[in-house]
């Protein structure tokens, strides 16, 4: 049985149609029934996941084809989330690597590539959406096998296998003009290819538990691929961690396999097979659970360190307590900790009081997801502005993370863009024309200088440009970056914003907030073209005399709210600021909301 195990894990960039062909997949091998209703981009099940189009979570399922199981690990396509990939590589025999057939190599699928060969893998390459009008499928072929080469990978690898696909229209075919009836070419080939791994049934059971997921009725399910031996419902087991030191120890209740995308219940689980495991409280992602009589851990792939923090406390605005429903430092800190165990890519700290928070990440949209999902559980917070987290090398010299960004525009927007990455002190490091005016700008920039920079190049490219950035490693201190020019407008008195105020504030620069909104001292209403704060009233209203004529009173039109995600606000904020986010609202604050004390600590940083 364990020979017709296959393990593949999906690589590709963000929106490239991982999970659209995931889906097709499922459907031709016969994993729903005829009448069944499924969804569109099934493995997308998170709330968050199916509303923005991302895959943040990988996740496990399974097809049956011909006399094989093979169990399929749909991973996220963005940078952030690569935490979440480097793990699920240590489940797979072989990996399907996707590449959209007019946009070509992306960063992401550079990135996590380099992860698999260095694994040993050996992808097969998909090169998919080929019904597009603008697809290029030649030249991508050639440019994913300059990246082989430049990834040093080894002659084995080099020899990959090529196969043209839709996901969409679920078909797949062996050359660009061949048959284009369903997608068995593919499954076909990889079974032929994906070569099973070889595991001893005869030693006792080990795995590495690699995704962890809380369940409301079995506690912690742990997800791994059973190395050796088999896994028997009720047997003892124990987890160790990498050092060898026993960390939970307990009785295996439940084993779960997947069938598609549902999980089913079994008696034993063999060497080979991907399962779902529960029983063990403290076990751990990166733990071996096994056998009671095993001591030596199975090693698993290091991540790379988080490059950005921010802090979290509790929501001290007046207004706190108005929206959500979980307001105390512990009820923060409980649900920080349960995202440090189950996401590896963050990491969490605090001091001395347990009252303030230190959570680690990736980059801006894995700190972002995690403060939007805080919010719809109910919880209100205040968080600090985003801080890079540098490092120091064997001379003792300041070294922060350098990101590469691949960007896609029309020809007439290329200067704007370079002069805008100039200031931000990015290095232009390639530039190509692409075809039809277009060109691909290569950069290399401090992260630092890159906090909402997306919005910023939307703006310059009129909402026509792509930008994909990813962490490329920790270089030379790029010496101090200018921060916000814009002074802040900031709230005189607590209440609610008057329109005939507003009306007559809009000339002072950009508005953040409309009639009727709730205001406090402190709070940043807006901001002023020039630098250097100011202290407005928005809630002055108009002074109503009984002399009345017609035509006195015009008619208040006040500019629409600019509409911010967590992470453009968050890129706003001055050190002295910090973001207030409840259920409902997101507000921007002086850190200090008292005039005088402002004041008195301005002074005392000058001196």
């Amino acid at each position: 049985m364990t020979t017709s195990i296959r393990n593949i894990t999906i690589i590709a960039h963000v929106d490239h149609g991982k999970t659209t062909l995931i889906d097709n997949l499922m459907k031709q091998s016969g994993s729903f029934r005829e009448n069944e209703v499924v969804d569109e981009r099934l493995m997308d099940s998170g709330e968050l996941e199916k509303e923005r189009g991302i895959t943040i979570l990988a996740k496990p399922a399974s097809i049956n084809w011909k006399d094989s199981r093979i169990n399929i690990i749909d991973t996220p396509g963005h940078r952030d989330f690569a935490a979440e990939v480097e793990r699920v590589l240590s489940m797979a025999d072989g990996a399907l690597l996707l590449i959209d057939s007019a946009e070509g190599v992306m960063p992401q699928t550079k990135f996590v590539l380099a992860k698999a060969l260095k694994q040993g893998l050996k992808p097969i390459v998909v090169i998919n959406k080929l019904d597009k009008a603008d697809q290029r499928a030649d030249e991508v072929l050639n440019e994913t096998f300059d990246l082989f080469v430049s990834l040093d990978a080894n002659e084995e690898q080099l020899d990959f296998p090529v196969i043209y696909a839709s996901g969409r229209s679920g078909w797949a075919a062996n050359e660009i003009n061949g048959p284009r009836e369903n997608l068995n070419p593919l499954l076909d080939l990889v079974i032929d290819h994906v070569k099973p791994a070889e595991f001893d049934k005869s030693k006792p059971f080990a795995m590495l538990s690699t995704l962890l997921y809380a369940d409301s009725f079995l506690g912690r399910s742990l997800v791994g691929r059973i190395s050796q031996g088999t896994a028997k419902a009720n047997q003892q087991i124990k987890a160790i961690n990498l050092d060898g030191e026993k960390v939970d120890e307990g009785r295996l209740t439940k084993i779960f396999r997947y069938e598609g995308t549902k999980k089913v219940p079994i008696e034993v689980g063999e060497a080979g097979d991907i399962v779902v495991i529960a029983g063990l409280e403290k076990a751990n992602v990166a733990d071996t659970i096994c056998d009671t009589d095993v001591d030596t851990p199975i090693q698993a792939t290091p991540i790379d360190p988080p490059t950005m923090s921010i802090k979290i406390t509790v929501n001290s605005s007046p207004l706190a307590g108005t929206e959500g429903k979980k307001l105390t430092s512990t009820q923060i800190r409980e649900r920080l900790v349960q995202e440090a165990q189950n996401n590896v890519g963050i990491s969490f700290a605090e001091n001395e009081n347990k009252d303030s928070f230190e959570i680690s990440g990736r980059g801006e949209l894995m700190l972002e997801i995690l403060l939007t999902q805080m919010r719809r559980e109910g919880f209100e917070m205040t968080v600090s502005p985003p801080r890079v987290l540098f490092q120091k090398n064997e001379n003792g010299e300041k070294l922060e993370p350098i990101e590469e960004i691949t960007m896609d525009l029309d020809e007439e927007f290329s200067s704007k863009v370079i002069d805008s990455m100039n200031k931000r002190k990015g290095k232009l490091i390639d530039l190509k024309d692409t075809g039809k005016n277009k060109k691909r700008l290569i950069f290399h920039a401090p992260t630092r200088g890159l906090m909402g920079y997306t919005s910023r190049f939307l703006t310059l490219t009129k909402g026509t440009g792509v930008i994909n950035r990813i962490f490329h490693s920790y270089g030379k201190f790029e010496g101090d970056m200018e921060g916000r020019r814009n002074g802040a407008l900031i709230s005189m008195e607590q209440g609610k914003a008057v329109a005939f105020a507003i009306y007559n504030l809009q000339a002072r620069g950009e508005m953040f907030v409309t009639h009727n909104d709730p205001v406090y001292s402190g709070m940043i209403v807006g901001l002023s073209p020039k630098p250097g704060d100011m202290i407005i009233n928005v809630m002055k209203g108009k002074k109503l005399t009984n002399m009345r004529t017609q035509g006195t009173d015009e008619n208040v039109v006040l500019t629409p709210v600019r509409k911010m995600s967590i992470a453009e606000q968050l890129s706003m904020l001055n050190s002295d600021e910090a973001l207030e986010i409840t259920p409902n609202s997101c507000r921007l604050r002086k850190a200090e909301l008292d005039p005088h004390v402002r004041k008195r600590l301005a002074k005392n940083t000058e001196i």
